[in-house]
């Protein structure tokens, strides 16, 4: 253990000549973790929800920044998200039947034809 500001009434720990158990830091509790209000195990997070719409059409608007020319730096898919992971999202094109695979970073908006799924709304009580 280092100290890095002087403290008068600090006394150094000695470790030498001691029991090896006795230099064992005490047992920390870490809290389990903060209430979201979600269902539990689910997060709203863009992979999640895109994932409660599979198979749902709309229009997935994507841009890139790192392209040369600047007619090239957008990709709008009609279509419907066949799959979603925590990077990436496949989307298969209705008037084509391509499969496009898309990494998340590049994802700006969806439009949803219809009603889109989401978590519910509900906030329980929260603990303390």
């Amino acid at each position: 253990m280092v100290q890095y500001y002087w403290n008068p009434n600090f006394q150094q720990p000695n470790f030498f000549n001691q029991n090896p158990q006795q230099m064992v830091p005490p047992p920390v509790t870490i809290p389990t973790g903060r209430p979201t209000g979600l269902p539990q195990g689910e997060q709203s997070y863009i992979e999640n929800i895109l994932r409660l719409n599979i198979g749902k059409p709309g229009t997935f608007h994507f841009s890139f920044a790192h392209t040369l020319e600047q007619t090239l730096n957008v990709r709008n898919v009609d279509g419907v998200v066949k799959a979603a992971g925590r990077d990436h999202v496949i989307i298969t094109e209705t008037s084509s039947g391509h499969d496009f695979l898309f990494p998340m970073i590049y994802f700006d908006y969806a439009e949803f034809y219809e009603e889109m799924e989401y978590f519910p709304q509900t906030i329980g009580e929260r603990e303390i």
